[in-house]
């Protein structure tokens, strides 16, 4: 879940949803990397003297932009806040200030329900948790490979899917090394597994840190091992380019802690963002 910060303060909040401005700008960013689930904070709201009016018209007009960037406003709360005062982080406005909040408070619609809530902390605590995708074959991309004195090579990263545990033979790839995992750890603890969204280190038996690098995938040699590919269809937004974008161009990919270059073969249809329809 990512949250959206909007500077309610006039000509502020108009400068971000410009055309080139920050707001419109981080919303399309979130969505683009894969992040589906939002939270508005309307920040400053106490240099607009809590007015209900400007509360709004910020809401319609970010409604509008967000709606076309993918997002279902529905499923979006809108939370006013100061952050310089503290307003509606934590706890909720009092004083009389927003009295048109105390009624209304923030709401969302999912498919787990409806929520409603008035602090911004509230809108954190009703994101539904997603499921981890320890049923998947492991794939762990490495961020960093560190040579311990009495301990060995130890490779680090985070378990995007599968279960890493000790005893496990993996492969990494492109490198195609396969070795034994000796012991996983995550803040200097020994752990019996490593699940998605854990960073853990771990320990590896006959293999230096010349034969493995960031950017590598480690995946169970046992189930589904990963490959390195010659080439793969993508779906591709453009944020921003000067130029023409078609088959020949070469841009750098970075995948997850890969920084490579290659090339467009070519390009096969445009699609509509929203919907994932072929419009050309």
């Amino acid at each position: 879940c990512a949250i959206l910060i909007i500077a309610s303060g006039v000509g502020e909040f108009e400068a971000g949803i410009s055309k080139d401005g920050q707001t419109r700008e981080h919303a399309l960013l979130a969505y683009t990397l894969g992040v589906k689930k939002l939270i508005v904070a309307m920040n400053k709201m106490d240099t607009v003297t809590w007015s209900e009016d400007r509360y709004k018209e910020i809401k319609k007009n970010t409604t509008d932009f967000i709606k076309k960037v993918g997002y279902n406003p529905k499923a979006v709360p809108f939370v006013p806040i100061s952050g310089f005062h503290g307003d509606n982080m934590i706890e909720k406005i009092e004083d009389g200030k927003a009295s048109w909040y105390d009624k209304t408070g923030w709401e969302k619609e999912t498919k787990a329900g409806k929520s409603t809530g008035f602090t911004l902390l509230e809108a954190i605590d009703a994101i539904e948790p997603p499921k981890r995708p320890t049923d998947k074959p492991l794939r762990l991309p490495l961020q960093d490979v560190y040579k311990i004195g009495g301990i060995g090579t130890v490779p680090v990263g985070r378990i995007e899917t599968g279960v890493l545990k000790p005893g496990m033979v993996v492969t990494f790839a492109p490198s195609n090394v396969t070795t034994e995992v000796k012991s996983v750890e995550m803040h200097h603890e020994q752990l019996t597994e490593g699940v998605p969204g854990d960073n853990v280190g771990f320990n590896v038996k006959n293999v230096s840190v010349k034969d493995i690098r960031r950017g590598n995938v480690a995946g169970d040699s046992k189930n589904d091992p990963p490959l390195g590919a010659a080439s793969f269809q993508a779906q591709v937004i453009i944020l921003n380019h000067p130029g023409q974008v078609g088959a020949g161009y070469a841009p750098v990919l970075d995948c997850h802690t890969a920084h490579i270059a290659c090339k467009f073969a070519e390009i096969q249809e445009k699609i509509d963002r929203r919907t994932g329809k072929s419009v050309e």
